[in-house]
């Protein structure tokens, strides 16, 4: 179950992060409460998952694959540029979290 809420956690910090570009790019105050109540979720959960994953373990995933998630999405919903160099090192990032998921000591 703790992998479970660890994926929610990850799908969290992508919009939490998207949802700062967004309030970034205009608007007034309001738009700061978006990604300000969602970083009260996003933490919620990556601590919730911490119960049954090592922190080392919970962490590595959420960071990781938020960034993947958050650089893909950007691309696509923002228009942000990746060179082949970049896609490499993402696909690394990927493969450190399977190996990272792999061998978990639970």
């Amino acid at each position: 179950m703790a992998w479970v809420i660890l994926g929610c956690a990850v799908v969290t910090e992508i919009i939490w992060a998207l949802s700062l570009k967004w309030a970034a790019m205009g608007g007034g105050w309001q738009r700061s409460i978006i990604p300000v109540a969602l970083s009260f979720v996003n933490m919620g959960l990556l601590a919730l998952a911490m119960r049954g994953l090592s922190a080392g373990t919970a962490y590595a995933v959420w960071t990781g694959l938020g960034a993947v998630g958050v650089t893909i999405f950007g691309v696509m919903l923002f228009g942000e540029r990746l060179s082949a160099v970049q896609i490499g090192f993402l696909a690394l990032i990927i493969i450190g979290v399977v190996g990272t998921k792999l061998f978990a000591q639970q």
